[in-house]
């Protein structure tokens, strides 16, 4: 009777992983703002931004929940329970550690910056603009900790994370600007993905941060809180 290999564990995203997904998401957006209305959705600061949103939502809502969801189905999750460290550090220690991948995958988003947009910020506006990555990196962390936590076949999370994917992000890309009428923009601009390109944007200029920015900060905040903290209450911690 020969038994079935296992699948192999998910580790977090290697650097060529996260190259990866950054060329892709820089392919994609600077491929959109090249097309015939592309001055219509902002200057380079928002192309840079909306390049930072389109990556970190890539790793976070596709990347993260597949690992996450792979490993419970091969038990690891119960394997760890059985430690004394509480339930609720497990997650939040993986999320940690996909923080520090957006990190990372932010400076090479910058450098692209400066070398296609001519974007080149002061020491201040890179600094804030890594703070905010943290911030921005949380929501869609939040909200793939929601998808994995609440659905437990490996399955079905991809499925739902990629029709959640193209929604958040869409909403993001057009969250600055009323090709599709005022009414979209603002829905947009209040999403998940809007509040990341606005409160990113701003991050990158400091000088125009205002009250619109506090406000993407604040739904940003929300939204990371409300997000992780049903994603980490009701996680399923097996498929059974």
């Amino acid at each position: 009777m020969s038994s079935q290999p296992g699948a192999p564990l998910i580790h977090p995203p290697t650097l060529s992983g996260i190259l990866r997904a950054l060329l892709q998401a820089d392919l994609t957006v600077y491929g959109l703002f090249t097309a015939k209305r592309g001055a219509q959705l902002g200057s380079p600061i928002v192309k840079v931004s909306l390049a930072l949103t389109l990556g970190i939502a890539l790793i976070a809502i596709l990347g993260y929940t597949a690992s996450v969801a792979r490993d419970r189905e091969l038990g690891v999750f119960q394997r760890l329970r059985v430690t004394p460290a509480p339930t609720w550090t497990i997650m939040v220690s993986r999320l940690a550690v996909q923080i520090l991948s957006m990190l990372a995958m932010t400076v090479v988003v910058l450098v692209a910056g400066a070398v296609v947009e001519k974007v080149t910020l002061d020491p201040a506006a890179y600094l804030l603009t890594l703070a905010m990555v943290i911030v921005s990196s949380a929501v869609f962390l939040g909200v793939g900790q929601a998808l994995v936590g609440l659905i437990k076949s490996v399955d079905t999370v991809n499925a739902v994370g990629r029709l959640s994917f193209l929604p958040l992000v869409a909403l993001g890309l057009f969250g600055q600007s009323d090709i599709f009428g005022t009414t979209f923009e603002t829905i947009s601009r209040w999403s998940p993905g809007g509040a990341v390109a606005t409160l990113l944007s701003g991050a990158m200029n400091p000088a125009a941060w205002g009250a619109e920015t506090w406000w993407a900060f604040l739904a940003s905040v929300v939204y990371s809180v409300v997000f992780a903290g049903v994603g980490i209450r009701w996680f399923q911690w097996s498929t059974r």
